[in-house]
């Protein structure tokens, strides 16, 4: 077996399973294994209600590895996140007392109702997989992902991410209304029992390190390199956007369009990988313009139409 069909073999039993909490929604329970695939930390904005934390925690769950979950409130505390030093009287020492981040698989459950001091405390640990906790460093198991669920900024009680912080997720994932056949799917489901009692590990956090390994040996030809840079560079001058994509955005593009050639049984990127993943990769990291927020623009959009004006390469199978 291949390392492409590898990935899709165990990425298609997770979806499938996720699936059946999640109706309908496939694209997006792919797009945040993607993210996973490839090391990423995953954000799942929408509406209350929706299923973002339903996600979360199917996908969590199905991709296996120590799951923690921490639910961010106005009054959550830094070191409640990543642990504190305590005084042991016995030995008459502090030692480190770990706090949820050590996992595998964190679901930082409506991230955005924490303060922006206690969203900031998970900036090391989502870009260099580690803790530091007065002056010692502490180093996070791998696999690490943050599986991050938000409100829409609107909503009360909410305080905006950084855009520090997410720069550092590697994609947005957005879920939507079901349609009417599938909400009445979704209350004959859950009518006796909630879907996620059925849902059982199908990975283990070694599998995941070994997947994360496999994707990035997707052969990315350098042609497609230079075709991802030229669409991350022209958010830059996009006249609806005062700061765009930065150049972790070019990398994110790159490793989850591998991530993807992959599901899709090739050991090889092509041009319809990098314009699927654009929007979910990139949106999130625009800073638009005062003119253009005004105007309800939406960022997703503005990706969609930078990806249909940059040239696709010529001989790349687009």
């Amino acid at each position: 077996m291949s390392q492409s069909q590898s990935i899709a073999l165990h990425a298609r039993a997770v979806v499938d399973q996720v699936e059946t909490v999640i109706v309908g929604k496939r694209t997006a329970v792919e797009r945040a294994l993607i993210a996973m695939l490839v090391g990423g930390h995953v954000l799942i904005e929408d509406l209350p209600g929706v299923g973002k934390t339903t996600l979360a925690k199917a996908l969590a769950i199905s991709v296996g590895g120590d799951f923690k979950r921490i639910q961010f409130t106005p009054d959550l505390l830094p070191s409640d996140i990543t642990g504190s030093s305590v005084y042991n009287q016995r030995t008459q020492e502090f030692e480190f007392r770990p706090g949820p981040v050590f996992g595998n698989i964190l679901l930082a459950d409506e991230i955005n109702r924490a303060t922006p001091k206690t969203q900031s405390a998970l900036l090391e640990c989502m870009e260099e997989l580690q803790v530091t906790v007065d002056g010692v460093t502490h180093t996070l198991p791998r696999p690490f992902l943050v599986v991050a669920t938000q409100n829409q900024i609107e909503h009360l009680g909410t305080y905006s991410l950084p855009a520090a912080q997410m720069d550092r997720f590697l994609m947005r994932v957005r879920l939507g209304y079901p349609s009417p056949d599938q909400e009445t799917t979704i209350l004959a489901a859950q009518m006796q029992t909630h879907p996620l009692a059925g849902i059982r590990p199908l990975l283990t956090a070694p599998d995941i390190v070994h997947l994360q390994d496999q994707a990035r040996r997707v052969r990315v030809e350098p042609i497609l390199q230079r075709y991802i840079v030229n669409i991350v560079d022209s958010t830059r001058n996009h006249p609806s956007v005062d700061t765009g994509a930065s150049p972790r955005g070019s990398l994110g593009l790159m490793h989850a369009a591998q991530a993807h050639a992959a599901l899709e049984n090739r050991d090889f990127v092509v041009p319809d990988d990098i314009k699927a993943l654009a929007p979910a990769v990139l949106a999130h990291r625009l800073v638009l313009s005062p003119e253009a927020r005004a105007r309800g623009v939406d960022d997703e959009a503005v990706v969609r139409e930078i990806v249909e004006q940059v040239p696709v390469p010529v001989g790349t199978n687009a």
